[in-house]
């Protein structure tokens, strides 16, 4: 049966080849981005541009993050390894240097032939990437970062009465603004200019555009497409009476902006009004209408030997649970939208409902080019070059094949670590440091239910206590697709924990069918 999937991979393949070229590719992250896209069902959504190239692209509504955190997310999807691989649920270390020199999605290219380039926020910036954006290991060429970067938190946001504030809603005058322009337009520019040039070898060229991450900053036209009596806010904003205390984030970094302070929320479980609630969604939802407007801009540029991905880090709470951050293992915070575009493959939309994860990325991108051997999966002991994910490439010719969807993962897990059991500012129970962490929150989601566990974290040895339980969260998707009803003090679902529980403890390499 693998024979026979390589070759007819090796045959659809031939048909994406232009004049025998290995194909280039576009990756495209956008920060914060939920599926928040009209193609995904949202009908607060104005995403055109998406839409049209989704027409031609396989779209994934089970996508999910490993952690609803950018700086371990990214690290985690651009190796292939999950936090727990890599040491990592902050921002504060190096993968280098702390547990391995695991390869990334663009170094592999990079040693395979191709040019690579970043351009924007790819890699979280920081010591997270050696300050560097793991250059030159990953990169051909140095990453562009706008020099309109360091404005991003500066109050420029005007408000009722003409002063400059640094707020959450923020819809602004480009020629306003500090060097008359903004992060991701200068994004948009360079990669428009890394595309117009004609190169001798392919490229794996990755643009990671900022908004709609907080603060919602974005050109004030875009609000036209979001007339406030048209945005509607999700009916679970309430924080649910049954949520441990542990699972809550009190979303502090929301909290810290001028326009919110002056609400004076009380701290942890304040609600958000539902004025100012309205308010945010509609600047979130502008904020991604403009980032839909910059790629197809970008789009406008690739031809027809290009395979594009497009997808979130991780996604945001825009008031389900009475929350507006990521930082938890709800479906909101986790899930994101995934489009993937192969030249030639289809000409239609092909919409799949199979859990995957964005640890699959790096082997269905090197299935998909045919640049090196398909990779292993990562053995207990870890390896420079392997996976801990798997390729969608057998789903996906399933898929264009009209065959019936073979269950390939059975589950997907994340996970979101705290200092303690109730939501604390010191230290950010909503960020918390490495030394910090106490407890970590693994969760289990199966195509039915999303099981949690909040236990005790060894943060020197990496590892969790499961005989110490804080707190368990237990949600039907059958019923109960908002994740708002609790079921784990139900009597009658004890059988269904245990079962949950015993696959959650053995991990991602028992929920995955071998084929």
């Amino acid at each position: 049966m693998i024979i026979m999937m390589k070759l007819l991979l090796f045959m659809l393949l031939s048909h994406v080849l232009v004049d025998g070229r290995k194909p280039n590719v576009l990756f495209i992250v956008v920060d914060d981005l939920r599926p928040s896209i009209k193609v995904f069902n949202d009908d607060n959504a104005y995403t055109p541009n998406l839409d049209i190239l989704a027409q031609k692209s396989f779209i994934f509504h089970n996508a999910f993050a490993q952690q609803a955190l950018c700086g371990p997310s990214r690290t985690s999807f651009l190796t292939s390894r999950r936090p727990d691989s890599l040491h990592l649920y902050d921002v504060h270390s190096y993968w280098r240097h702390t547990v391995g020199n695991f390869t990334t999605i663009p170094q592999h290219f990079k040693e395979n032939g191709y040019m690579t380039h970043s351009i924007g926020k790819v890699f979280h910036p920081g010591v997270v990437s050696n300050y560097t954006d793991d250059f030159q290991y990953s990169w051909s060429f140095k990453p562009f970062h706008p020099v309109t970067d360091k404005y991003k938190n500066s109050r420029v946001c005007v408000n009722r009465y003409g002063h400059k504030q640094a707020n959450i809603v923020c819809p602004v005058r480009i020629e306003d603004q500090p060097k008359e322009s903004l992060p991701d337009i200068e994004t948009l520019n360079a990669g428009l200019k890394f595309l117009q040039r004609k190169w001798s070898k392919p490229y794996f060229l990755a643009v990671g555009f900022q908004k709609p991450h907080i603060p919602l900053k974005y050109p004030r036209k875009y609000l036209d497409y979001h007339p406030l009596n048209k945005v509607t806010l999700p009916k679970n904003r309430q924080r649910p009476s049954d949520l441990p205390n542990v699972a809550w984030n009190p979303w502090l970094d929301v909290k810290s902006r001028d326009d919110v302070a002056a609400l004076n929320i009380s701290f942890p479980f304040g609600m958000m009004p539902d004025n100012f609630s309205l308010l945010i969604k509609q600047s979130y939802m502008a904020a991604t209408t403009y980032i839909d407007d910059l790629i197809g801009k970008l789009l406008t540029e690739i031809d027809d030997n290009t395979i594009v991905v497009i997808f979130g880090d991780h996604g945001f709470s825009l008031g389900e649970h009475g929350e507006f951050a990521k930082y938890s293992n709800f479906d909101v915070a986790t899930r994101v939208p995934l489009i993937i575009h192969v030249p030639k493959w289809t000409e239609t939309l092909v919409q799949s409902k199979e859990l995957v994860e964005l640890v699959d990325l790096f082997p269905t991108l090197v299935d998909l080019t045919q640049i090196s051997p398909s990779l292993d999966t990562c053995s207990e002991k870890e390896t420079k070059l392997c996976t801990e994910g798997i390729s969608l490439v057998p789903h996906m010719i399933d898929l264009i094949n009209n065959k019936t969807e073979k269950v390939r993962k059975r589950a997907i897990f994340t996970q979101y670590p705290r200092p303690g059991i109730y939501p604390s500012i010191y230290p950010n129970s909503d960020q918390p440091k490495l030394t910090d962490i106490q407890i970590m929150g693994y969760s289990i989601r199966t195509s039915l239910f999303r099981y949690t566990e909040w236990v005790e974290f060894d943060n020197s040895l990496f590892l969790p206590n499961w005989s110490k339980v804080y707190a368990i969260e237990l949600y039907c998707h059958q019923f109960d697709k908002a994740e708002n009803i609790n079921l784990s003090n139900r009597p009658q679902m004890k059988h269904i924990m245990r079962r949950l529980r015993k696959q959650l403890i053995r991990g991602w390499r028992d929920a995955v069918d071998n084929f």
